[in-house]
């Protein structure tokens, strides 16, 4: 659908966004044995402090900030118990202490209700550790502070101002994300349209023109392979070689997998982004959405087996990765996403407005009990959420625009009126 109004000027000015470079690592053996020393310690001083703080809301003390506790940490690379921690850069375990504080900050946030206490690192999960200065980057070759020089593969050439850079590892490789301050022009977007979308388990995206976006669906491809690996890993001796050797098997299935949703995601919305100017999407909470069924010995749920197909199909589509993502395409393309209130989308004829739960009586198809308008049941919700949206940008009154902050995923904007 055209918008109608575009008789709107725009000052041109230019603005600061953050923007994230991932690249992958090629350390030499000591490199990556620093590496692992380095995301050792920081995981250590992330659940010690942990630990610490825990122990002093349990019993009703209020909790050590950033402050103080980066005092503790002085002392503990001081001590011979703790000093190996003087092996890592002070400033990378200062990062986590800082993250610690931020993460119990959020906790407490009554405006943030969907966070939760902060939880202890495990050892080769999301290892990772960030240099917040002291970064730069000579072509294909970026240096870390008391590592030095490390090979990379430049996949693109960087922009902008080097502000912090990251190293996590996946599997068994190690990536570098590299944080830069980048001044761009204020974006426009060059189309003039306005969509709905309606995400589902069948299609991930089904937009109100009638056209889809199907989606990767990897779990549900590779479940097989992926039980009969986790059976094999069950019949080896655990910590064996060959119990580790099967580990990194289903390890890089995993990762696979994760690979195929972001690949179909970035895909959907990147197309999606630059053919609409605004986007009007249900806010859905697809943490509750996906909560389990089982209940407890005393209150046992229903339909368990059933709702934990439905939450394993809607992880296997990745509805809010795939909100992410547009968010902040649509912002540096100059568009627009607006969340709308999800409630009865599905149940809503678009053509007469009857709303009733029957006029839907299976998942792939509508029919109106009121009117008999009939369509696919994806479509007439897209259809539904449109309409909603254009309330919404005439009214102010039934949705609202999407959050618009500064991060590695899009920059920190106003909303900005579309250009004639």
């Amino acid at each position: 659908m055209r918008l109608i109004n575009r008789h709107v000027q725009v000052q041109s000015y230019t603005m600061e966004i953050l923007k994230a470079y991932r690249f992958r690592l090629e350390p030499t053996p000591e490199q990556r044995q620093s590496f692992v020393e380095f995301a050792g310690c920081r995981r250590f001083v992330w659940n010690k402090a942990l630990e610490l703080n825990l122990y002093r809301l349990d019993h009703k003390r209020p909790i050590i900030r950033y402050r103080d506790i980066a005092g503790m940490l002085r002392l503990w690379k001081q001590s011979d118990e703790f000093g190996f921690l003087a092996q890592a850069h002070s400033q990378v375990l200062q990062q986590c202490l800082k993250d610690l504080d931020r993460a119990f900050a959020d906790a407490f946030d009554k405006k943030q209700p969907g966070k939760r206490m902060p939880r202890f690192k495990r050892k080769g999960l999301n290892d990772s550790f960030r240099f917040p200065q002291g970064i730069r980057v000579d072509g294909a070759r970026v240096f870390l502070p008391k590592i030095g020089m490390v090979r990379m593969r430049l996949s693109r050439p960087l922009a902008g101002e080097i502000r912090s850079a990251t190293v996590s590892r996946r599997g068994k490789h190690w990536f570098v994300s590299i944080l830069c301050r980048v001044e761009v022009d204020t974006p426009v977007h060059p189309s003039d349209s306005i969509v709905g979308i309606d995400r589902g388990v069948v299609n991930l995206a089904t937009l109100s023109d009638g056209s889809a976006f199907e989606g990767s669906k990897p779990l549900r491809r590779l479940s097989r392979k992926l039980a009969r690996l986790q059976r094999q890993l069950a019949r080896k001796k655990k910590l064996s070689a060959n119990w580790h050797k099967q580990r990194d098997r289903i390890t890089r299935l995993h990762i696979n997998i994760a690979d195929a949703r972001s690949d179909a995601i970035h895909k959907a919305t990147t197309t999606i982004s630059k053919n609409h100017a605004i986007v009007c999407l249900e806010e859905l909470r697809t943490r509750n959405m996906t909560a389990s069924a089982k209940g407890s010995a005393d209150e046992p749920g229903s339909n368990v087996r059933q709702k934990a197909g439905l939450n394993r199909s809607i992880l296997d589509m990745g509805w809010f990765e795939f909100g992410r993502q547009l968010e902040y395409k649509q912002q540096w393309r100059g568009g627009q996403v607006i969340l709308i209130d999800p409630r009865n989308t599905s149940r809503k004829c678009s053509a007469c407005g009857f709303t009733d739960k029957g006029n839907r009586a299976d998942q792939a198809s509508f029919s109106c009990m009121a009117c008999g308008h009939a369509e696919n049941a994806d479509v007439n919700a897209a259809r539904n959420i449109l309409a909603a949206g254009l309330a919404a940008t005439a009214c102010g009154g039934i949705g609202r625009k999407a959050p618009r902050e500064a991060g590695t995923g899009g920059a920190a904007m106003q909303p900005l009126p579309l250009a004639a």
